[in-house]
């Protein structure tokens, strides 16, 4: 299983738009296939972190996932959003097996 941790940290005035923009980008991928798990969290202390915890089964599903119209839509909504650089944290998923 590929796992991705992203580390997003948005700017405070963009916070409710970048939760509406996820939430759909959430919605599309948990209807992929390839999908195992897509949690989407924000930081209690700074509600202007946030946390997607991507699962897909393997390498292949999340190159597709990163084809698909709802993450084309995500990413280009949510660019001038970023206080910083979103940043992805590659994992292998040990358990549950995918």
């Amino acid at each position: 299983m590929q796992v991705t941790i992203v580390h997003v940290h948005v700017k405070a005035e963009c916070i409710d738009d970048f939760i509406a923009a996820t939430r759909l980008n959430h919605e599309g991928s948990v209807a992929e296939a390839g999908n195992r798990r897509f949690d989407v969290i924000q930081d209690a202390g700074d509600p202007a972190r946030f946390v997607l915890y991507e699962a897909y089964a393997g390498a292949a599903d999340v190159a597709a996932h990163k084809e698909t119209p709802h993450y084309l839509a995500w990413r280009d909504a949510v660019a001038e959003m970023m206080a910083e650089p979103r940043r992805g944290v590659p994992y292998v998923g040990l358990f549950p097996k995918g």
